[in-house]
């Protein structure tokens, strides 16, 4: 505990006990006086704090209840977080953090995280000395330029670094001094934001080009000078910027970038969950995306990896990969292909959507377009046409954004399709069966990616740690998970999720040559030795 006293004590959110100071501790802490008389222990204090959150009448009034918690009771807040993982991991995260987002500035309490701005040039090393912890192990950055599928919310996107390390705590127990939300807050293209006279941000159009590239690079180098033992997140940037940093800095910093590797991974387990389900073996798949951006092209490069691990060539790997656009079926004849898209654009007439997966006859279908209602009704149809058990991965989210609903997708293939989605849906009964779609959640990646790197201090983050938190998260999906439809784990069950891939992610570090002390023999003990217990 801090040398903190009395009413400072109180006040400080991470050494706080509230009313559950015992009657000796409230003398020797000089707290007599300042409680109300009953010692109430952290069960009944969560059971306060649930009854208040549920008595709110929306989602974005219980965000608000848990953020102000998180402010002035940091154990009480994750306590109840592990403890209410399905409830409260929506709440704090997708999908109600976008409509967070979208009102931050509005909402806005304390301020939480670190902001840098471009009048910050030449002084971001000399203001991270700011920060109140010194030992950062994890820094969630963005710069707000696409969140989630909103697009361009300028500073508002610091509600996105702050969701994710409050899950690197809850989901993977790394403890909250050792996270860092940063917001690289410059500027936004985003008019309204602008002119909105509650706007908290850089009130200026977005910094680009060199000047824009130079002020990233100021703060990954001051970040390596400050915080040489923290792994760096890149989050919600836009396409062409979350490729170039990650292909500038992947192979020389402890970098990785959720939106392109977690999504891969998340859906990649998915995949090879589903492969059970129908089967087919998973090098024998095909797949289609339906989308062209960061987290689909970053899939489709990670399942590059995994068809190569079951035996197939890179040419053989990347015929199984097919891509649609807002155009129709991607092909080598398309006058305009991104780069790392133009791989997967194969030899093939032009043809639509619907008439694609006629042709193409994909056993998977995936969706991260970002807008809602794409995977219309014919589609759904004509995938179950093709195929006895269609798989649909609807990706995109809040859940406004996704592409189609649960209950779209089992009404629509009569029953038959297996069913996953970035958002959350409910239980769905549709005659006389009833499924519990499975979310493809990234929160059952990154922690333990980051669990991993932290417990090993691995010096860089590889796409085989990703390829085997893929299998380790498909692996523990239980029978009974699946005869409900869904193709990842309970989330009650994240914190076992990412201490074994933080095992696995420790394993490949080793093997790949990148820690430079002997890994404990008995890993999984040690791993969870580290692990952040939110008790009093």
């Amino acid at each position: 505990m801090k040398n903190l006293y009395g009413k400072a004590l109180l006040d400080d959110p991470s050494c706080t006990k509230s009313t559950a100071f015992t009657r000796e501790e409230r003398q020797k802490y000089g707290l007599r006086g300042l409680l109300p008389y009953d010692v109430a222990n952290i069960s009944k204090q969560k059971e306060r704090a649930l009854e208040n959150m549920r008595c709110k009448t929306n989602d974005i009034e219980k965000y608000i209840f848990l953020n102000a918690l998180l402010e002035r009771n940091q154990r009480l807040f994750y306590r109840i977080m592990i403890d209410h993982m399905e409830e409260v991991m929506p709440l704090v995260y997708t999908p109600t953090v976008g409509e967070a987002c979208k009102a931050f500035a509005h909402i806005f309490r304390r301020p939480q995280g670190f902001y840098i701005t471009p009048e910050d040039r030449g002084d971001i090393a000399a203001i991270l000395d700011n920060w109140p912890e010194k030992d950062i192990r994890v820094i969630v950055v963005t710069d707000g330029e696409r969140i989630l599928g909103l697009g361009d919310l300028g500073a508002n996107g610091m509600g996105i670094s702050i969701g994710k390390t409050a899950l690197y705590v809850a989901c993977a127990g790394i403890r909250p001094e050792y996270c860092m939300p940063v917001m690289l807050d410059v500027g936004t293209n985003n008019l309204a934001l602008r002119e909105d006279p509650l706007y908290l941000g850089y009130p200026h159009a977005r910094l680009e080009g060199e000047a824009y590239h130079a002020l990233v690079d100021e703060f990954i180098q001051a970040v390596r000078v400050r915080f040489p033992r923290a792994l760096i997140q890149f989050e919600d940037f836009l396409t062409p910027n979350a490729f170039r940093f990650l292909d500038q800095y992947g192979p020389s910093v402890r970098c990785f970038n959720d939106d392109i590797q977690g999504t891969a991974a998340v859906t990649l387990a998915g995949v090879y969950t589903a492969s059970r389900i129908t089967k087919k073996k998973f090098s024998d798949m095909r797949i289609m995306f339906l989308g062209t951006g960061s987290a689909a092209s970053g899939t489709a490069e990670l399942m590059v990896m995994a068809y190569r691990d079951a035996g197939l060539s890179a040419s053989q790997a990347r015929e199984r990969i097919w891509f649609v656009d807002r155009k129709g079926l991607v092909v080598s004849t398309n006058e305009v292909i991104k780069p790392r898209v133009k791989p997967f654009a194969h030899v093939h007439p032009p043809c639509g959507f619907v008439d694609a997966i006629e042709a193409v006859r994909p056993d998977v279908l995936i969706g991260a377009t970002g807008v809602a209602n794409t995977f219309t009704e014919a589609v759904i149809r004509k995938m179950a046409d093709v195929n006895e058990r269609p798989v649909i991965i609807a990706l995109s989210n809040p859940t406004s954004h996704t592409e189609c609903t649960a209950e779209e997708a089992y009404a629509w293939s009569d029953g038959r399709a297996i069913y996953a989605s970035g958002s959350p849906f409910d239980p769905v009964r549709y005659k006389t069966q009833y499924f519990q779609p499975a979310q493809g959640n990234n929160a059952y990646i990154f922690p333990g990616i980051g669990l991993g790197v932290y417990a090993s201090s691995a010096r860089l983050i590889t796409q085989s740690m990703f390829l085997s938190a893929a299998r380790v998260l498909s692996d523990l999906v239980t029978d009974t998970e699946i005869s409900k439809g869904s193709v990842y784990p309970s989330l009650r069950r994240v914190r076992t999720v990412s201490k074994v891939i933080a095992v696995s992610v420790c394993e490949v570090a080793a093997r790949e040559g990148l820690i430079e002390e002997k890994l404990p023999d008995q890993l999984e003990d040690y791993i969870e030795s580290l692990m952040y217990n939110p008790i009093y």
